[in-house]
């Protein structure tokens, strides 16, 4: 078999590894902001609201704004703290495009109830320092300050600035799946989106478990990436009565040799195993346990997987056993609503660009935002404060490319349950496929859209990794 070691680098850069949790206090916003001014037809009543929202809000005829906002031209700024040079730039950066399409769209089509938005793009070189750096600047008072933050990439980075985010009534979306952030003591202000890594582990193992049989060998990440969706796979696994074979919770560390994990996997006989990983260590340990003799299946969080895997020598393998658990519908496959309007946009602003399943998030993170700025807009205030509100008023409608979510109600009864599994499926894949291609596939083939298992259902939010 050919070396994967050149792969592997580059595969590194399509995981979303999370790092242990911090958090770090952000100064407070300046007290006004480049665009706002005041209307002198403003009503008594708007004054006194302006008042009660603190010395950036300023009453502008019938709506509230404040920092993030250039009442006087109609824009409306909104932040992405992304990763576009650093680990995870190869996957991040096509996010970014892809909102940054989404709010051409919603401009060339008048804005929101005519307001323009501009989303304000730095980059954070997946660097803890950098995003706190970059966070001062968005939720100050100059030129690229902003009402909300539509990409907060990374967990260790969004965790570094939630409690800023709740001092400045600033709301963030995490480019990131974990559990905490649902839970108020570590996420007040952090909007999470989708199933997390810990439901998604449960569901997924129900349903290898369902399909393949019930020795589960686990292997993952330290931290709250690797350790969410162990304890997920675990947290199914007793309560289906599964027999876990092979316990690698924590075990897998980037860049270190993985033949223990392999040897391991390799001896436990397992019917399947659930990786929470990166694509680079997926592909060595998938290859080593074939080498070694291992016919069982594969499974494992988003992240573990990529499909640039089924271009390698291992393809054959992967067509064979591996199943893709994530979050949302994927490219082509449906035809939502928002299936529909993604593709249409990028056919007409980006006829060039590959056709990547990662656009997805691109536009459910436009769409939470849109609809956010509507109610702020409709309730006559987009301070940060009156968006923060907005958020926890409504339910989003994601247009099918996702089960449609809120957050104004307990954890328990806000989190999203329900996951999608994909066969990876090689006759259908098209690497080169451009967003005009009809057959734009990335390998894959539907097997359950929304797929809620019994664990999930029954399962009692608590965040399932906990940092020390």
């Amino acid at each position: 078999m050919r070396k994967l070691t050149g792969l592997l680098a580059l595969l590194l850069a399509f995981s979303l590894v999370a790092a242990a949790c911090g958090s770090s206090d952000g100064d407070d916003g300046a007290s006004t902001d480049d665009g706002a001014s005041s209307d002198d037809s403003a009503s008594s009543d708007d004054d006194a609201m302006a008042e009660d929202e603190g010395d950036d809000a300023v009453a502008e005829g019938d709506i509230l704004t404040g920092l993030g906002v250039d009442a006087e031209n109609k824009v409306i700024r909104v932040g992405l703290n992304a990763d576009l040079s650093g680990t995870f730039a190869a996957l991040t950066t096509v996010i970014v495009e892809g909102q940054q399409v989404f709010w051409e769209k919603v401009n060339a089509e008048g804005g929101i109830n005519g307001w323009t938005v501009e989303p304000v793009v730095l980059d954070n070189a997946y660097d803890v320092p950098t995003h706190l750096e970059n966070y001062d600047v968005m939720s100050g008072d100059g030129a690229e300050s902003v009402v909300m933050l539509t990409n907060s990439t990374g967990s260790p980075h969004t965790a570094a600035i939630s409690e800023a985010l709740v001092d400045d009534d600033l709301l963030a979306i995490p480019l990131s799946w974990y559990s905490g952030w649902t839970d108020p003591t570590i996420g007040q202000n952090v909007f999470e989106v989708q199933a997390n890594y810990c439901i998604e582990a449960m569901n997924g193992v129900t349903y290898m478990s369902e399909q393949h049989g019930n020795k589960v060998a686990i292997a993952g990440f330290p931290g709250d990436y690797g350790e969410d969706g162990s304890l997920g796979a675990k947290v199914a696994a007793e309560a289906l009565g599964l027999e876990i074979v092979y316990d690698g919770q924590a075990q897998v560390i980037p860049g270190a040799d993985q033949t223990p994990i392999i040897t391991g996997i390799v001896e436990s006989g397992a019917d399947f195993v659930w990786l929470t990983t990166g694509p680079g260590q997926t592909a060595e340990i998938i290859g080593g346990a074939a080498a070694g003799g291992y016919e069982g299946q594969w499974a494992g969080n988003s992240p573990a997987w990529n499909p640039a895997l089924l271009g390698t020598d291992l393809g054959p393998v992967l067509d064979a056993s591996y199943t893709h658990s994530t979050y949302t519908t994927l490219w082509g496959i449906g035809d939502s609503p928002g299936m529909k309007d993604l593709i249409d946009t990028m056919r007409e602003l980006r006829p060039d660009a590959i056709a990547d399943d990662v656009y997805i998030i691109s536009w459910i993170e436009g769409l939470i935002a849109q609809q956010v700025l509507e109610q702020a807009i409709s309730n006559g205030d987009i301070t940060r404060a009156g968006v923060l509100a907005a958020a926890n008023e409504i339910e989003v409608d994601l247009m099918g490319l996702a089960p449609n979510q809120s957050w104004g109600g307990e954890p328990n009864d806000s989190i999203v349950r329900g996951t999608y599994l994909y066969d990876i499926d090689a006759s259908v894949f098209t690497p080169d496929g451009t967003v005009t291609d009809d057959d734009a596939n990335r390998g894959y083939t539907l097997l359950e859209a929304d797929y809620v298992s019994p664990t999930a259902a029954e399962w009692d939010y608590e965040p399932c990794f906990k940092a020390e």
